[in-house]
């Protein structure tokens, strides 16, 4: 049982330390629109190089517990091309999908022209997109798709195969996962399609490479066009 907990804990803490950073921020924010705190966004941003910095660190400390992530699993290239091209298919849906029904509020996104100096501003978006492309498709993947969706079939999670398909965690992870967004239907369709990668490849490499494909080209986009609320 300890090392069921155990095996648990190293997939879900990342994602549970990220998560409440959004909280303590979501927090503030409701204070300064109190008056009871007086804040920027800019200020938000500073958190966010601590917020990836936390998380990669935990992600490093429990590297060797994550047996399901293969990197040979990539040795296949054609797999691996087409859950690229599904990656990119995400993002154009993606971009798509920004309708107001599904924010629950209209979100700020991150503009680095809002921090002061040019350095500042490279710096901080280097970071942003690091942690987007290199910090986040590895801990939601690990939460949602290697721990979760197996969680929901089983308690004892390590033993249900990667890739068993069941329609409750099926449904249950897509919604919340969409929910985990500002775009909540841009999330579930995403949330779905990595699904679906999951259950053909029944390789976690894949899932996270697809999600790392699509916030690459998100962010591109958002630094192309300045559409920040996507961020």
């Amino acid at each position: 049982m300890t090392s069921l907990r155990n095996a648990a804990l190293v997939r879900y803490l990342p994602f549970a330390v990220f998560m409440a950073f959004i909280g303590f921020e979501e927090v503030f924010r409701l204070l300064a629109g109190k008056g009871m705190v007086t804040v920027t966004e800019a200020t938000f941003y500073y958190l966010y190089p601590i917020k990836t910095l936390v998380v990669a660190s935990l992600l490093y400390r429990y590297r060797k517990e994550y047996a399901e992530i293969s990197l040979k699993d990539l040795a296949n290239l054609p797999v691996t091309f087409a859950v690229c091209c599904v990656g990119l298919v995400v993002f154009a849906l993606w971009i798509r999908m920004d309708w107001p029904l599904g924010a629950p509020r209209a979100p700020q996104g991150f503009n680095p022209g809002l921090l002061p100096g040019r350095d500042l501003q490279v710096v901080m978006t280097v970071v942003r997109v690091g942690g987007a492309v290199l910090v986040v498709p590895i801990m939601e993947e690990l939460f949602w798709r290697s721990f979760f969706i197996r969680y929901l079939i089983s308690r004892d999670f390590s033993q249900v195969p990667l890739g068993l398909f069941t329609l409750p965690s099926f449904l249950i992870t897509v919604l919340l996962f969409g929910s985990e967004h500002n775009f909540i239907f841009a999330g579930m369709m995403a949330g779905a399609i990595y699904n679906g990668i999951l259950y053909r490849t029944r390789s976690l490499a894949h899932c996270i490479l697809a999600h790392a494909v699509t916030n690459l080209a998100l962010a591109m986009y958002v630094l192309s066009t300045g559409k920040w609320y996507f961020w």
